[in-house]
């Protein structure tokens, strides 16, 4: 448990770009030598314990800002190192227990880099001297609740949101009108759609990438590609989707924080437009550890899942980059993340995925589902949270083609949880192991194709492309 016993920290302290000042110089250090020791402190020099119920995420080997990632495991241990406890889980907890749940709404900063490893004391007292020393304890003091709250963010807000961020907790509604896109124009006239996705190639040949998207074309509203999955390097996204767009289909273009920076983002998303591809997903990404490449970074997040949702609204509705200059061309794109039903428990799921859908998120895409009825609690928490009507949900259905696959998926993919009935089904089934999986994915498309808040569904087909007609016929949803 963090707060007065910190988790043993994954990374050493942040340093500063340049050599401070002595004053700052001997603040920082001060700094350190308290916070260290109680909160783990790296000096990112952004500090949020504010908003995070006094537990450092920085904490979090990925670094992320704004809530966990999907890769949570069943003993709500990091996936990257699982001998630790995810430290965002900690966070929520202590947040429900305290009563400061709808503080982790709020859409968090990217660190800005030329603050890290400088104090953050020295912006606080700065911020009281403007609002005035005798003001702040004297509202802090109020018996009146509203009054404390107004003197406290009159100091912390700024510190925390800065002007090229100005983050807040509240739902934003897309700018425009008309469907960007045929999944969008699709979702809106209330049609149960059907996405897939192919395997991008691990060469720089495109005839089976060709061969697959033909495959799938005539069966799905949208085909997506993933991001460089479990952290190995395939053709990229922007390729993918730019080879479907050629061939009439309608991509979906994920991009993985894990590999993008703030500039690359909207570059890329920029970019995008320009071929025609106006369905953008946006995730965190497997983290370079479970890849075949030599580890990485690990604490490689420079923009979470969140905040590339934020850049990216922002630049559509509001036709401004991230550092404020306006955009004589706005792109046009509806946005969607990923989500994790069962990657923590249904209430704390609920609020990080309202956080996605208030910085912009359209649609969600859900990791693997193998229980219909375990998503009711999650999809009931949602419409509490009155995020149904605001968000339309594609669940992930997987199509098993072995035991072997099944296996694989349970012990080895971040966030998928097989379960043991599963597994026995797909054991027992012998040299039948393939059509049990077809078998077990229609009827889970069955359970759920009726459910309060299932708009359609996303067949993750992991190499077996041509499997989509037959599931996609014989459930009925052609």
């Amino acid at each position: 448990m963090s707060g007065l016993k910190p988790s043993r920290r994954w990374q050493p302290a942040f340093y500063p770009f340049k050599k401070e000042k002595f004053g700052p110089r001997l603040l920082a250090r001060t700094e350190l030598l308290v916070k260290g020791p109680v909160w783990g402190c790296r000096m990112c020099g952004n500090c949020l314990l504010q908003e995070t119920a006094f537990i450092c995420p920085m904490e979090c080997p990925k670094g992320m800002r704004n809530g966990p990632c999907g890769g949570v495991t069943p003993e709500k241990n990091c996936y990257v190192d699982e001998t630790r406890k995810c430290i965002w889980y900690a966070i929520y907890k202590r947040a429900l227990k305290t009563g400061r749940e709808e503080k982790l709404l709020e859409v968090l900063p990217p660190l800005d880099w030329s603050k890290v490893g400088t104090e953050t004391w020295g912006d606080v007292f700065r911020q009281v001297r403007k609002v005035g020393a005798l003001n702040f304890i004297k509202g802090n003091l109020s018996k009146d609740k509203s009054k404390r709250t107004e003197t406290w963010e009159s100091v912390f807000r700024t510190v925390r949101q800065p002007v090229w961020w100005n983050g807040d907790s509240e739902y934003h509604p897309p700018a425009y009108t008309e469907p960007v896109s045929d999944l969008e124009k699709k979702l809106k006239n209330g049609e149960f759609v059907v996405a897939t996705e192919v395997t991008p190639p691990l060469s720089s040949a495109p005839a089976k990438l060709i061969h697959d998207i033909e495959l799938v074309k005539p069966y799905a509203t949208v085909i997506n590609f993933t991001d460089s999955s479990s952290a190995n390097p395939k053709m990229s996204g922007l390729a993918c989707c730019k080879v479907a767009s050629d061939l009439k289909a309608e991509p979906v273009y994920q991009i993985a924080a894990r590999d993008t920076t703030r500039t690359g983002l909207q570059g890329a998303a920029i970019g995008a437009c320009q071929f025609g591809i106006k369905n953008i997903l946006c995730i965190t990404g497997d983290s370079p550890r479970v890849g075949p490449s030599p580890t990485a970074d690990l604490n490689f997040v420079d923009i979470d899942s969140v905040q590339m949702l934020w850049i990216l609204r922002r630049m559509r509705d509001e036709g401004i980059y991230l550092d404020g200059r306006k955009m004589k061309y706005p792109p046009k794109y509806f946005l969607g993340a990923a989500t994790s039903p069962f990657a923590s428990d249904p209430v704390l799921q609920a609020i990080r995925d309202q956080k996605k859908v208030n910085a912009g998120a359209q649609f969600f895409q859900t990791n693997i589902v193998f229980e219909p009825g375990g998503i009711d609690l999650w999809l009931e928490e949602l419409d509490k949270r009155k995020v149904l009507d605001k968000v339309y949900i594609l669940i992930g259905v997987a199509t098993l083609k072995s035991y072997k696959v099944a296996r694989y998926l349970h012990d080895h993919v971040p966030g998928v949880n097989v379960p043991e009935r599963i597994l026995r089904r797909m054991e027992k089934a012998g040299d039948k192991e393939s059509e049990e999986g077809v078998q077990i994915a229609l009827e889970f498309i069955q359970a759920i194709k009726n459910k309060k808040g299932v708009n359609g569904i996303h067949l993750m087909t992991m190499g077996w492309e041509a499997v989509v007609e037959r599931i996609v016929k014989e459930s009925g949803l052609m």
